[in-house]
């Protein structure tokens, strides 16, 4: 925090480990897409020692070399670790991808990490995306610190960010979020903008100079001291306010001088309670530099600040068959706990899982048990197998550095766990134990597909399997009423990156094809009909006979057959081929195709021959029957609504509800969801929310969410239902 002496960086080339928990500290990086997380983590690297000054490691490659996807694609779309050693303590940095599309990676590294770093660009601000998962960390008392980026723009504002991260960050507690220096401007160029080059330090009242490209400390000038003196107040008395000496305040207040010491203490232990969070500021080294602005300072607050992994609180488990087993802490010697956090594969190694160690100590060769993760409606398997761990490592960029274990609160990569996915937990084949799955946002924009060539449907269900095991917030269905292959995504970038992962890694094409919804077919009036088939064509022929009456049912009744003949017009052996010729009728639909459901089909009357009728006759029969009826009844198209549970920002509730209006919707009720939240519950046509995540991201401006769920079938508006009848008599 500027106070102490500058520490002596790691040193590049080397799998950084840990004897002790206290001795690591586990950090996500959290910000919306542009932030500049990738940027402050390669700062921090160099200034670590990690990489050398043209931001490359020894063995190769930079920190972000992770996926040629994010290459192309100019953004982050994976979790990242990269660990660093500052002052003798390791550092797992865990960069995620600030893209909406990619939540199920961040939450990856929300469970792997105990703090958080929320980096705000200083010209872009705070999207609304950001201040959610703020709320969430909130919710559990996870630390957090921020980060403000971005400081060369033109048109950045320190001051003015600082401000807008109080008012949003620090809602319930405006003093709880605070700068902890001000920014030394230089000379202002051609366009105004002054540089920063230096930090004042509020606490020590010292300058941090950072133009010779590594931090030079000084005294500060008379004029740079009293531009510090406001804000250097405010600071000590939001850190007096956290302090657990109930009487410093009152001495405070009384004119005692704090000393440096005991400002120090007292704010990093509010830092890692989580009930005060630090604003600083950081920026990239410039060509030839060693340590990028604020580097230093930012190392110190995580080193000294954030918590160690043993402050993490209990960790409740069970069996894998759900008795309950008594809770576990973040010791070495303790039973094994650890969990997948992200799944990957790579060409060389075969599928890499990355752990996060809670309890005991993680080593390779050894064989341990893999518990599921209960994720079966997103076509993962729940496990309860045995595995032999691989050769551990740490990973940095493509770089993978042997370790010779790995234990409670650190994190490492597991090689050759075939059977492990991403939410499984790993513990002792002797005492097997599952940790509760995180909640995971549930995919909802259908990708239907279809393999390009031959060649690539044979190898088509393989890799969705292998793809859908890296990416748990990705469902497969095989949907049996359509029978397509559907992938439900998060977003259009999620979409994108799963069919070129399809493509690149396994080597499997695949074609997108419009998503069908299930529609069902039923009767919208009484009618009959009758089935005659006869053939006479040399030896056995074919004779059956029959007379039905159709008539609808209210909906959900399925579909009823009933036997009313008399007089044995009809044999009683073939009674039951009959009904199955008219629910496999049924069954292919009618009209358009599709199922026909909600209808009573009577059996009135019929006829046989003793020699010709048989089973396969009066199945032809009944389905004949049925085609006759349906050709002189009014035949309802009916399609699938859903119940849609949107919630949405108190400003956002006008437009979603005019939104969903549009969409055929039925708004059917509004509640307060917290502050400033409003949960608009709906009943929607499925055909006009295929794309709604995409779409509602566009309308709440990435801040809004929805849950959906199946309500029933009803009937389609007529001038729609025609143009359906017409698209499939085209197909036909």
């Amino acid at each position: 925090m500027g106070d102490k002496a500058n520490q002596q960086p790691g040193a590049a080339g080397r799998a950084l480990t840990a004897d002790r928990p206290s001795d690591i500290r586990n950090v996500v990086l959290v910000g919306h897409s542009g932030a500049g997380k990738t940027t402050l983590v390669e700062a921090l690297a160099l200034t670590a020692g990690a990489v050398n000054r043209a931001g490359r490691v020894e063995d190769g490659g930079t920190v972000s070399d992770y996926d040629e996807i994010e290459h192309r694609q100019q953004r982050s779309v994976q979790l990242s670790l990269v660990p660093v050693e500052w002052g003798g303590i390791k550092i797992n940095l865990l960069d995620t991808p600030g893209y909406a599309d990619f939540v199920g990676e961040l939450r990856a590294g929300l469970r792997a990490a105990d703090a958080a770093l929320f980096v705000v660009s200083a010209s872009d601000g705070v999207d609304g995306a950001t201040r959610m998962v703020w709320e969430e960390c909130a919710a559990v008392g996870m630390p957090r610190a921020i980060v403000v980026t971005h400081l060369e723009a033109s048109r950045a504002d320190y001051a003015q960010m600082t401000a807008v991260c109080g008012e949003i960050f620090g809602a319930d507690d405006p003093d709880a979020v605070t700068p902890l220096y001000l920014p030394l401007h230089g000379p202002a160029g051609p366009d105004g903008h002054a540089p920063v080059h230096g930090l004042l330090g509020l606490l020590s009242q010292r300058v941090y100079d950072y133009t010779s490209g590594e931090r030079r400390e000084r005294d500060p000038e008379p004029d740079e001291l009293a531009l510090i003196a406001d804000a250097r107040n405010r600071l000590i008395e939001a850190v007096i306010a956290e302090s657990e000496d109930e009487g410093l305040m009152d001495r405070y207040l009384g004119g005692a001088e704090i000393d440096l010491k005991t400002l120090v203490d007292d704010l990093e232990r509010a830092v890692a309670r989580g009930t005060f969070h630090p604003v600083l500021m950081a920026a990239p080294a410039t060509d030839g530099a060693r340590q990028g602005l604020g580097t230093v300072e930012l190392l110190e607050l995580i080193t000294g600040g954030f918590p160690t992994p043993e402050e993490r609180p209990e960790l409740a488990v069970t069996t894998p068959q759900g008795a309950a087993r008594p809770a576990v802490t973040c010791d070495p010697a303790g039973p094994l706990v650890a969990e997948v956090v992200k799944t990957s594969s790579d060409p060389y190694v075969g599928r890499v899982s990355l752990v996060r160690v809670f309890s005991g100590t993680l080593r390779p060769d050894e064989t341990v048990h893999v518990s599921g993760h209960g994720l079966e409606d997103r076509g993962h398997e729940d496990h309860d197998v045995d595995e032999r761990v691989g050769a551990l490592s740490s990973p940095f960029g493509k770089a993978q550095r042997t370790l010779g274990r790995a234990i409670a609160g650190d994190l490492a990569c597991v090689a050759k766990l075939t059977r492990a996915e991403t939410g499984d937990t790993l513990s002792s084949k002797d005492d097997p134990l599952l940790m509760e799955p995180w909640v995971m946002p549930d995919p909802l924009l259908p990708l239907a597909i279809q393999a390009h060539s031959k060649a690539d449907e044979d190898k088509l269900s393989q890799g969705l399997a292998r793809l859908v095991a890296e990416d748990p917030t990705m469902r497969l269905e095989q949907n049996k009423h359509t029978h397509q292959v559907v992938l439900w995504c998060l977003g259009e970038a999620h979409m994108d990156v799963a069919l070129e992962r399809l493509r690149t890694r396994y080597g499997v094409h695949v074609d997108a094809v419009p998503h069908k919804v299930s529609l069902r077919e039923t009767f919208g009036t009484r009618a009959a009909g009758r089935g005659r088939h006869v053939k006479q064509s040399g030896g056995h022929g074919q004779y059956a006979i029959c007379e039905i009456e159709v008539e609808p049912l209210p909906p959900g009744s399925g579909i009823e057959f009933v036997d009313k003949v008399v007089g044995g017009a009809v044999p009683r052996q073939f009674i039951p081929s009959v009904e199955k010729g008219v629910r496999a009728q049924a069954a292919k639909g009618l009209a358009t195709g599709y199922p026909l459901v909600d209808v009573r089909i009577t059996l009135v009357d019929g006829k046989a021959h003793s020699v010709d009728s048989s089973d396969a006759a009066f199945q032809t029969a009944g389905a004949l029957a049925l085609r006759e009826a349906a050709a002189e009844a009014r035949i309802h198209l009916l399609e699938p609504v859903a119940e849609l549970s949107v919630l949405i920002p108190d400003e956002y509730v006008g437009p979603v509800m005019s939104d969903l209006s549009s969409r055929r919707g039925r708004v059917v009720g509004t509640e307060q969801a917290g502050s400033g939240r409003t949960l608009v519950r709906a009943e929607i046509p499925e055909i006009e929310i295929d794309r709604y995540a995409v779409e509602l991201r566009s309308v709440s401006h990435g801040t809004g969410r929805f849950d959906r769920a199946y309500a029933r079938h009803e009937p389609m508006p007529q001038l729609l239902a025609d143009k359906m009848r017409e698209e499939a008599q085209k197909g036909t």
